[in-house]
């Protein structure tokens, strides 16, 4: 019987979210807890990389926190982006977000459609003359940089940010009848705030095959993995799952 579910991603800021479909629908609890944080690195530890921003002529943005910690460090470091410097974005709710920071109309922003890494890349090859600077996390795959070499383009990618365990947990009630993640560092995070966990019947769900990946590698028992061809989103094979489960 599922009666509890922890969803390791931040609460829905808009009530219209499907997430609270599920609890008023089905009558289940979701508990909203991440499992991990991101934060900034230093300007000493940027430099070490050796990766002059101002030598590129576009930024390539993957996610929001790129964003934030891309120009919260470059004012650390004192560099002040030129007025034509262009960005290539995954998703324009993404490009959107760097108005955040600076004047939106008066750059040239670019957008991919999907939201996958494949459908930005034939963009950027539209530019292929422009010199990419592409902001990262400590954690993130090969995948990107692949796909640019194989089309030559001329880029660099530089850590500006990390993704680190949410300690707080720790010091946090764990009695969930199901818990949802999405990145392999939610797997970690388990693993390091709660070493003595067994799974015994705590059905396990996924979204993204990395994920669904890291909790087989950890020996744990995949009970509900996504996107599918029946169920795209995490929130549609979720309460599919509800209602098997609770009949």
């Amino acid at each position: 019987m599922i009666k509890k579910v922890l969803i390791s991603q931040p609460r829905p800021s808009s009530e219209k979210s499907p997430y609270f479909d599920i609890e008023r629908k089905l009558g289940v609890e979701l508990v909203f807890r991440p499992f991990i944080k991101v934060e900034g690195i230093t300007p000493r530890e940027f430099r070490q990389q050796k990766t002059p921003i101002l030598e590129h002529t576009a930024i390539v943005f993957t996610s929001r926190h790129a964003i934030d910690h891309f120009f919260q460090l470059c004012q650390a470091l004192r560099v002040t982006i030129p007025e034509d410097m262009k960005y290539f974005c995954i998703t324009e709710t993404v490009a959107l977000y760097i108005q955040k920071y600076v004047q939106y109309r008066k750059r040239k922003v670019f957008f991919g459609t999907t939201g996958k890494i494949d459908d930005l890349v034939p963009l950027m090859v539209k530019h292929k003359n422009e010199k990419y600077f592409i902001p990262t996390s400590n954690v993130h795959n090969t995948e990107f940089s692949t796909l640019l070499d194989a089309r030559k383009l001329v880029y660099h990618e530089a850590v500006m940010y990390r993704t680190v365990s949410n300690e707080e947990l720790k010091d946090q009630p764990f009695d969930y009848d199901m818990l949802i993640f999405f990145s392999p560092s939610g797997i970690q995070s388990l693993q390091k705030n709660f070493p003595d966990f067994v799974q015994g019947d705590t059905a396990i769900g996924t979204f993204g095959p990395t994920t669904a990946k890291a909790v087989r590698d950890a020996g744990l028992r995949l009970d509900l993995e996504a996107p599918s061809p029946e169920y795209p989103s995490i929130t549609a094979a979720l309460a599919a799952y509800i209602k098997k489960v609770n009949g």
